[in-house]
């Protein structure tokens, strides 16, 4: 009988490529729950419903395992980004908030917002895994947050600063914000609503770097 190459691939195939995915989504929940330092590729394995052999073939340490979560989940949001700021023909500020809202929608509200403070928990502990999230995500998003100041003062939309020390200083609330999710919110006695923090952060963002008017420059050096 002749056999249609074009056809369904069976579903044996099917599975085993969608394991990858499966297994990241596992772990990424294992480690957001319990933490790197606590999570047992046993766990991950249970939570993926295979066998701790199986994992072995795709992964060959929890180290990968979590490396491949950022890569999968957090460098293509980065790369979205990039995208965007590349080709948007808006102003510098619409771009910001536009960004803000992909940041939010892609890893905020999601459970990739954990990644942050768990790389950070552990990054004395695993110096490889902070050493690729810093190379992958934290040097990309600044230095992408760096080319938004630059425009920003190219276009005459923001004063003059030093795009160097206020790209981490704008970084700094959203760091922020995802460790306050996923530590100390729960014990917070006023519901944090992330838009609304986001929208004052961007409200003050884009106030501090609006241009003085003289006045306002006369008045500051009185």
């Amino acid at each position: 009988m002749k056999t249609d190459l074009a056809g369904p691939a069976p579903r044996w195939a099917r599975r085993k490529q969608a394991r990858p995915a499966e297994l990241l989504a596992a772990a990424l929940d294992v480690f957001v729950e319990r933490g790197f330092a606590a999570t047992r590729l046993d766990d991950i394995a249970l939570r993926a419903g295979v066998t701790k052999g199986t994992l072995y073939l795709y992964y060959d340490s929890k180290e990968d395992l979590l490396k491949a979560v950022v890569r999968a989940g957090m460098v293509p949001v980065v790369r979205e980004a990039e995208a965007m700021v590349a080709h948007f023909t808006g102003s510098t500020a619409e771009l910001m908030r536009n960004l803000a809202a992909v940041w939010w929608n892609a890893i905020g509200a999601t459970r990739l917002s954990g990644i942050p403070k768990l790389v950070i928990a552990e990054a004395g502990n695993f110096p490889e895994v902070a050493r690729l999230y810093h190379d992958e995500v934290i040097r990309p998003v600044s230095e992408l947050i760096g080319r938004l100041l630059q425009r920003g003062m190219d276009s005459g939309e923001f004063r003059s600063v030093d795009a160097d020390y206020m790209q981490r200083i704008a970084m700094a609330p959203l760091v922020m914000l995802n460790l306050w999710m996923h530590s100390f919110s729960r014990y917070d006695a006023y519901a944090l609503d992330p838009p609304r923090y986001l929208a004052a952060y961007l409200d003050i963002l884009l106030a501090g770097l609006a241009p003085r008017s003289e006045t306002q420059g006369n008045r500051s050096c009185r």
